[in-house]
């Protein structure tokens, strides 16, 4: 009994880590620069973690990077130069591909 019930903890519990590393995503930030609709690709500028009054949202690194938008990507408001948006996203090889796209700077829940 004692045997089974460890097994069935043990099964239990990496079943838990599989299924949690697959749905972990990381995340970006940053002042949108462009989105190409033929080849559905978003750039953004990132932004660093320091908010302050006059950077709300983190100051601008001169990083910039591309995020492929899929059909499943989620997305909020749509995405328009100058607009700030936090991107969930996977990475597959080089590529960045967006999982969740919230248009910060239009849906701010710190307003509401």
């Amino acid at each position: 009994m004692k045997r089974s019930l460890l097994g069935f903890f043990l099964a239990l519990t990496a079943a838990f880590f599989m299924t949690a590393t697959a749905l972990a995503a990381d995340v970006a930030q940053g002042k949108v620069l462009s989105m190409d609709t033929a080849t559905n690709i978003l750039t953004i500028e990132e932004f660093d973690t320091h908010k302050s009054a006059d950077h709300p949202y983190g100051r601008p690194t001169g990083v910039t990077a591309d995020y492929k938008i899929e059909k499943q990507t989620l997305v909020g408001i749509k995405p328009q130069p100058g607009d700030v948006v936090r991107i969930a996203f996977k990475t597959q090889g080089t590529e960045r591909i967006a999982v969740r796209i919230m248009n910060v700077s239009k849906q701010d829940l710190r307003k509401k």
